[in-house]
């Protein structure tokens, strides 16, 4: 029976190499709700980690060409936070211990329960959700339901700054993914749908500099934007 916690809306990158295992794995979340992105391999893996939005991960440990830890390190380098679940058939304490210090939030050995696979990433999801609503920035926090940046200085009370919506939308978006250059076109398509010019990019990322100081935004000269700090 599919939960209240939000399956429906999420969506999974599962990489896993067992091509039997895979398309199991992704029928039975499929029916639960959840939208499944396969990948056979840690390079497929990285790539759209890298490049689509999901709301969970759900990785193999020995994949090849990358091993699912070495995929998972990369992500988080690049700033990629998204939970994750390791599935291995390594199941030693330290196994484990490896998998959470690399970044997973919870790590399941084959052979697993269904059910309990089930139950784990409905909890990773909720936590999730609970959470995603405040964002850290470097320096400072973004409250997505008040559209306030949460600024301090050392020795001072918190600098509260309200932010408009789409000001609000654009530093989210960058902040998702801290360690990735937006291009103006990425921009325009996921917080400036139906605009007119991609000049408004230039104008919003003004908006920001000017009410959080000129480097929350880093510009990547040919490339595009990319977070900075407070």
């Amino acid at each position: 029976m599919q939960q209240d916690a939000g399956p429906a809306a999420a969506r999974i990158l599962l990489v896993e190499d067992d091509a039997e295992l895979a398309q199991m794995l992704q029928r039975l979340l499929v029916d639960e709700g959840y939208r499944v992105e396969p990948a056979p391999d840690g390079q497929r893996g990285l790539h759209l980690g890298l490049t689509h939005e999901f709301d969970l991960l759900v990785l193999d440990r020995t994949l090849p060409g990358m091993d699912g830890l070495e995929l998972l390190a990369r992500l988080r380098s690049r700033g990629v936070t998204v939970p994750a679940l390791v599935l291995s058939a390594l199941g030693n304490p330290s196994d484990r211990v490896e998998g959470l210090d690399a970044g997973a939030e919870d790590y399941l050995t084959k052979p697993f329960d269904i059910d309990e696979l089930l139950a784990r990433l409905r909890a990773l999801l909720r936590r999730h959700q609970d959470t995603a609503r405040v964002i850290l920035l470097p320096g400072g926090s973004l409250d997505l339901d008040s559209r306030q940046v949460l600024r301090a200085a050392p020795g001072s009370a918190a600098d509260a700054i309200q932010l408009s919506e789409r000001e609000c939308t654009l530093l989210a978006t960058l902040a998702g993914r801290p360690g990735q250059v937006f291009t103006r076109g990425q921009l325009m398509s996921w917080v400036f749908e139906g605009a007119d010019s991609d000049v408004v990019v230039d104008t919003y990322v003004h908006y920001l500099r000017r009410k959080l100081g000129r480097g929350v935004v880093r510009t990547v000269r040919g490339l595009g934007y990319q977070l900075g700090r407070l």
